[in-house]
């Protein structure tokens, strides 16, 4: 069996799966496309390792060990992505860029010419105030 049949199934699978992570939108195909990168390499394991003749069977151990890591990978990040899309309502990966809590904006007073005591601000409380403030109109 020449070498090149399963390099180049796998260099194609890889390349799917690669499109599949840059392109895609939801989390589930994202995580499906990672799961074809794997097998790609577990098929170029598989191969070097039939193409080499090692005696240790190696190649094949770690395709067990990478068969392995990516079931509980998978396990992982759906159980993540359910819980986001229970929270959010959606599993679309640019909708979820904003992660972050913004409750900061909520908290702080609207103005800036004040503090909570009555006096006037000093000049680092100011822009700190003004700061966080930006911040979180720039997160929204």
């Amino acid at each position: 069996m020449h070498l090149a049949y399963p390099a180049v199934l796998a260099a194609l699978l890889f390349c799917i799966g690669l499109y599949g992570v840059l392109a895609r939108r939801n989390a589930i195909l994202v995580l499906m496309s990672v799961e074809l990168m794997l097998n790609a390499v577990n098929l170029n394991l598989v191969a070097f390792d039939v193409w080499l003749r090692d005696t240790l069977h190696s190649g094949q151990a770690l395709t067990l060990f990478t068969i392995a890591i990516a079931a509980a990978e998978i396990g992982i990040g759906l159980a993540i992505v359910l819980a986001v899309y229970r929270n959010r309502g959606t599993s679309d990966i640019d909708r979820l860029r904003d992660t972050a809590e913004t409750d900061d904006a909520e908290t702080l007073p609207d103005s800036a010419d004040t503090d909570t005591d009555g006096t006037a601000p000093t000049p680092g409380r100011a822009d700190e105030k003004t700061g966080k403030t930006k911040k979180a109109e720039a997160t929204t």
